[in-house]
């Protein structure tokens, strides 16, 4: 298309057909479907809403010990001690999901990450609580001011363990969110949420994930279950190079929240692709310059541009450069000097900056007086 001097509008790709989204319904109260490479929610019911997690809301008690591994303060073979209290709290007289901690056990953090990720451990996450702030109320202070920091806007935290206590809430998009940055931060550590199994004190316990067993790519998170919050499950599972997590909460049993789940994640597997749109700086308009040395500069996106779409909106893409015309010298390089807009149907337009991939120096006064002259003789180009 012929470009407006003074304003441009490139089309880089066509729209073809329509969107078309096949519904789905989940037993389920709460549930997300997030694809974790783009962020994009595929799936979502009731994603906002503050809901008693369950153990789900040990894989933040589980971040926080993860940060410090990697930060250096904590080693996987650093020793964590039981006190009577986490014994008490979260021990086998409780009748509650534990990992068989002995008072005065000193137990290496590495058997700790297992004893929470593998069989949920109440025990465990007081442990980890009482070693890292002294106390669970501390650990409880830390829990949400790291909620804050990773964004996290329906959560709030009483424990380490997900025990029932009218202040320990998360989202299921906080929970999602959550799971992306253990995957993305730890994974070197990740690999413990896939281990089937776990034998401590002689008692050997098994992954309480069902899609470990069922669903070929599964290898994480963490299931959860109270009479309040019902059977819960954060999973995350690889197909083909892609992986999607999904959370789900408030399902009435077991065999409810394991087919559920498959469900879900098969669903978006199945429907949903994601598409690489444009690589790390690749040029995607060119524009001219004013007052440059160079006529023109080219314009590139900053990092590649990967879109989920639908698989009814593969060829339903529609990509849009805006900037204004001539770009005024000068113009370093990175500087951004347009916008990329990418449209599919029935979603929210995304935009992505473009930057000058060079720097164009502006001319002297000379240059600006011949610019000017042929400006006034011959108009816009």
């Amino acid at each position: 298309m012929k470009l407006n001097k003074f304003g441009a509008a490139v089309l880089l790709c066509g729209i073809f057909g329509a969107f078309r989204a096949d519904a789905f319904e989940t037993t389920a109260r709460n549930a997300i479907l997030m694809d974790f490479e783009t962020g994009e929610y595929l799936f979502e019911k009731d994603i906002t809403k503050a809901v008693p997690p369950a153990s789900m809301s040990k894989l933040m008690t589980v971040y926080i010990l993860m940060r410090k591994i990697k930060d250096g303060s904590i080693k996987l073979d650093d020793t964590f001690s039981v006190s009577e209290n986490a014994w008490r709290k979260g021990g086998a007289a409780t009748g509650g999901s534990t990992m068989f901690l002995s008072i005065g056990d000193n137990v290496s953090v590495e058997n700790i990450i297992k004893g929470i990720v593998i069989q949920s451990g109440n025990d465990a996450c007081i442990v980890v609580a009482e070693n890292i702030s002294g106390s669970e109320e501390d650990f409880a202070v830390l829990m949400n001011k790291t909620a804050q920091e990773l964004g996290l806007k329906h959560s709030s935290f009483a424990n380490s363990t997900g025990l029932p206590h009218p202040d320990q809430k998360m989202s299921m998009e906080d929970l999602a969110i959550l799971s992306r940055h253990i995957i993305s931060e730890f994974p070197d550590l990740y690999h413990y949420f896939k281990e089937k199994e776990f034998k401590y004190n002689n008692i050997k316990q098994g992954n309480r994930n069902p899609l470990l067993y069922s669903m070929s790519g599964a290898d994480g998170l963490k299931t959860g279950h109270t009479e309040e919050a019902g059977f819960c499950l954060a999973a995350s599972a690889v197909k083909d190079g892609r992986r999607l997590i999904e959370v789900m909460s408030g399902m009435n049993s077991n065999k409810e929240r394991s087919e559920e789940s498959e469900r879900l994640m098969s669903w978006g597997f199945r429907e949903f692709q994601n598409i690489k749109m444009f690589d790390n700086n690749q040029v995607v308009a060119t524009a001219k310059v004013w007052y440059g040395k160079e006529s023109t500069v080219d314009m590139a996106v900053a990092e590649k541009v990967i879109k989920t779409v639908h698989t009814s909106q593969i060829d339903d893409v529609k990509t849009t450069a805006e900037f204004d015309e001539p770009i005024k010298a000068p113009i370093k390089k990175g500087d951004q000097i347009g916008v990329l807009k990418i449209e599919i149907a029935e979603q929210k337009p995304l935009e992505v900056p473009l930057v000058a991939v060079k720097n164009v120096e502006k001319v002297g006064l000379t240059g600006r007086f011949w610019a000017n002259f042929k400006y006034f003789l011959f108009g816009a180009e």
